[in-house]
């Protein structure tokens, strides 16, 4: 049974200018103790995604217009906000993407890691403050004790994300969801953070969903991807399938922008950018969000005419395009556009 499911979620933000339809249809399963990475641009809707999940996104503007959020089998889109409150931390936990903004500058780390300690658990300050020095150690923080009445601008950013992590990590969540955990961060860093992060998982026995824009990341640490265009998921596969055989135009043009070293260190190859900029989700494109950018559209093919699903091409890989690759492997016509 799925620890998490996501089915054919919309969040929409009700702006002056008009509906922005931020997420659009998404549809995901989450297994215990496995990773899901979720890949795109920035306003791809990844964010808006896991908010969402949360219950976190704000109202107004936002709202979830459809869909279910299933958590072992509850639909916490259906809870009160109480309720969302009992799971938040306890059994789900978000790690946000700056922990600058995140913590609070005028409160002691201590005070932030026992205050999630204690809404959730009946236990006196003083064990709330002795578990937090324990998980200040797990995220390897040096001195833990000592450093528990320290202030956030005390610490460097690295060391604040792994605040982050302790105060997520504190209430031993099923579901852990990081939002690009290593933003701001130096590349040495950032492979600290991710290691810690993959450790920490399997020490815990958690689920994690991970976010990013780094194809990456997510190639050293999620078990399956799903990849995000203009509100929509546009393939999922197990990462070994996508890195190998990807299907979706834009999945390709990810790929392609990653740096590849051979030999001894040396880069080799060019890469290659994106053209054009991401959709207006205000007034989409009507068929292919990707049409407009995708190097294998036509103005006059399908691209532009056709409304593609979200379709399985082969065992557990799913794509959504119109794009002769995928129609080759036999999948269904789509929908037309309506005039």
């Amino acid at each position: 049974m799925a620890l998490l499911e996501v089915r054919n979620l919309a969040t929409h933000f009700f702006t002056r200018e008009g509906t922005v339809r931020a997420v659009d249809g998404v549809s995901f399963a989450l297994e215990p103790g496995k990773t899901l990475g979720i890949v795109g641009e920035s306003g791809s809707g990844k964010s808006v995604t896991a908010l969402s999940i949360m219950g976190l996104i704000p109202k107004p503007p936002a709202e979830i217009v459809s869909g279910d959020v299933l958590f072992e089998g509850r639909d916490l889109t259906k809870l009160s906000e109480k309720q969302l409150e009992d799971v938040r931390g306890r059994e789900i936990a978000m790690i946000f993407q700056d922990p600058m903004t995140s913590l609070n500058p005028t409160l002691t780390i201590g005070t932030q890691i026992t205050e999630t300690i204690r809404r959730h658990y009946d236990v006196p300050k003083q064990q709330a403050r002795k578990k937090a020095v324990e998980l200040l150690e797990e995220v390897q923080i040096p001195r833990a004790a000592d450093r528990l009445d320290d202030y956030p601008h005390r610490f460097s950013g690295g060391m604040r994300q792994r605040v982050m992590i302790a105060i997520a990590l504190s209430c031993d969540p099923k579901l852990l969801i990081a939002d690009e955990p290593t933003t701001a961060l130096d590349v040495t860093v950032q492979a600290a953070v991710l290691d810690l992060l993959d450790d920490l998982r399997q020490a815990h026995e958690m689920a994690m969903i991970l976010i990013t824009h780094d194809m990456g990341v997510v190639a050293e640490s999620a078990d399956d991807i799903v990849v995000m265009y203009g509100g929509q998921i546009v393939e999922h596969a197990s990462v070994n399938d996508l890195f190998d055989r990807p299907e979706h135009p834009y999945t390709e043009a990810l790929l392609g922008a990653l740096p590849q070293i051979e030999g001894e260190g040396i880069r080799t190859g060019r890469l290659t950018a994106i053209p054009g900029r991401p959709p207006d989700l205000k007034n989409p494109p009507p068929a292919c969000r990707f049409a407009p950018r995708c190097p294998y559209a036509n103005a006059n093919d399908s691209c532009a005419t056709v409304i593609p699903e979200l379709r399985e091409i082969r065992k557990d890989h799913w794509v959504r395009t119109a794009h002769p690759a995928c129609e080759r492997a036999g999948a269904r016509e789509p929908e037309k556009v309506q005039a």
